[in-house]
């Protein structure tokens, strides 16, 4: 088969049938299209077009009985996803901020030659202007542990924030103001809290599972990622159970945004990010005219060094948000992921069913597999040298967890889905020093109670098709895991 004749062909099928850009085939037009260039069991086409740098990037998705290939046409040649080989193009210019390579999974190669090649690069032009790429285990550690030259003020992620809409939230605060709001939030997910809340965490999960309709396609991230998040986000803020839907449509708008290379009416972002405001505004009013209780807004509320946060509106919002997409994104991307690299990994699965003590050591797994979240940006304070290289004071930096936790030559074998792994979590998703995820244990614990309780009442999720993955350089995530549940053989 031949390029050329390979999309002559395909533009005739898409002018003779009409296909739009986007849309997905799944007739008998497939299976005749592809068995003509020797490509068998074809069951669904699916056509997509965005650009990538200057270069408009046109992708054919084929879908087989065994497996899913994906074919191109770009300037730069015939290549896998539709996005150029990172090899084929200079060192000095590589940019691993477009948030295509990460929707198309295709950003592990971008950062494999920057390991291998040049660790701590750095990208003189991007969307978001020029910034160095920390790529290596070892260095992401020193960085994320130095706060006193790394700053995280202002912007955690790799755009800037819109000056007109500056929202202040903990994580992205240097110093005692840093300290004094994080510990305020952070007895909601302390360990005693998290013995009180895990009976009501398994019974939550088991009416998820119990109302999944068995044999029937659903999206596993409608049904269970996103409802057992957004649950334990209603209790982490005591927020109304019947209003509960706002919580991950929060979320989303506030990681759907320009600073992470989405295309979006940033007005309209926040619009909405000030009904949010407005929401929490009227249960910090209740809650601070209540006795103390252990949810976010209540200890708050009542701690003297954030009590009269009700007054300066756009930190209150900033750190809602942080909370919101804190207690959503890793634990739903987490979950989402769980069943991917399982169906990935039959053999693990094997061991998984064989063996279900390894839960917890694979709970660790996924999150380093998966990296739910992709990177953290600092800003540097001073000059400083890193791996070689002279970091000036106000650079920005970004230390790309995704590749931290595939990094070689700390992590033996890292491209490997492995769920015994020994000293699985020693991984970077959940960062180092200060910043470190305040809620990781409340995470942890909610993947450890789903995939007890699925091992208890199901023989299998099966992946039915190609997950569809966020078009984010910051949230490792997917909008759509089709699955089939089945039930275990009485």
């Amino acid at each position: 088969m031949t390029t050329s004749s390979f999309l002559s062909y395909c533009s005739v099928v898409s002018s003779t049938r009409e296909i739009e850009w986007g849309s997905v085939i799944t007739d008998e037009t497939a299976s005749i299209v592809f068995r003509v260039f020797r490509f068998p069991n074809i069951v669904a086409l699916k056509f997509i077009r965005f650009r990538f740098a200057e270069t408009e990037i046109r992708v054919i998705t084929l879908k087989t009985k065994y497996a899913e290939e994906t074919l191109a046409d770009t300037a730069h040649g015939f290549e896998t996803a539709g996005i150029p080989d990172p090899k084929t193009l200079p060192l000095e210019t590589l940019d691993v901020s477009v948030a295509e390579l990460f929707e198309a999974n295709v950003h592990g190669e971008y950062f494999r030659r920057l390991r291998n090649e040049d660790p701590v690069h750095y990208c003189p032009e991007s969307p978001f202007g020029p910034y160095w790429s920390v790529t290596k285990y070892h260095d992401i550690v020193a960085v994320d542990s130095n706060h006193k030259v790394f700053s995280s003020h202002r912007d955690i992620v790799i755009g800037d924030a819109p000056a007109d809409f500056t929202t202040p939230m903990f994580i992205a605060m240097d110093g005692e103001k840093h300290v004094d709001q994080r510990k305020a939030a952070s007895p909601a997910v302390a360990p005693s809290q998290l013995a009180d809340i895990e009976a009501l965490i398994r019974q939550r999960v088991c009416n998820i599972l119990d109302d999944l309709p068995v044999g029937e396609e659903i999206n596993w991230v409608e049904h269970v990622s996103k409802e057992l998040t957004t649950q334990m986000l209603a209790t982490l803020f005591d927020f109304p159970f019947e209003d509960r839907h706002l919580l991950p449509y929060w979320s989303d708008v506030t990681t759907t945004s320009e600073t992470v290379g989405i295309e979006v009416d940033m007005k309209e972002r926040e619009r909405v990010l000030h009904e949010c405001l407005a929401y929490f505004a009227r249960l910090w009013q209740e809650r601070a005219a209540q006795p103390p209780k252990f949810d976010f807004i209540s200890l708050m509320a009542h701690n003297p060094k954030t009590k009269d946060m009700i007054n300066d509106p756009m930190e209150l919002l900033g750190n809602l948000m942080l909370l919101i997409v804190g207690g959503n994104d890793t634990t739903r991307n987490s979950i989402s992921a769980g069943v991917v690299e399982l169906n990935r990994n039959p053999d693990e699965f094997a061991k998984l069913k064989a063996n279900p003590s390894l839960i917890p050591n694979m709970v660790s797994e996924i999150i380093r597999y998966q990296t739910p979240l992709a990177h953290m940006r600092r800003t540097a304070l001073e000059d400083i040298e890193l791996g070689g290289k002279q970091i000036k004071k106000g650079d920005k930096v970004v230390m790309w967890y995704v590749s931290g936790n595939r990094d070689e030559t700390v992590i033996e074998d890292a491209d490997r889905f492995w769920i015994d792994r020994p000293n699985a979590r020693r991984h970077l998703s959940f960062g180092f020093g200060v910043h470190r995820c305040m809620g990781n244990r409340v995470g942890e614990m909610q993947l450890r109670i789903l995939w007890e309780e699925i091992l208890n009442r199901f023989d299998r999720i099966e992946l039915v098709g190609e997950p569809t993955r966020v078009l984010s350089n910051f949230v490792m995530g997917y909008t759509d895991v089709p699955v089939v549940v089945h039930a275990k053989s009485s």
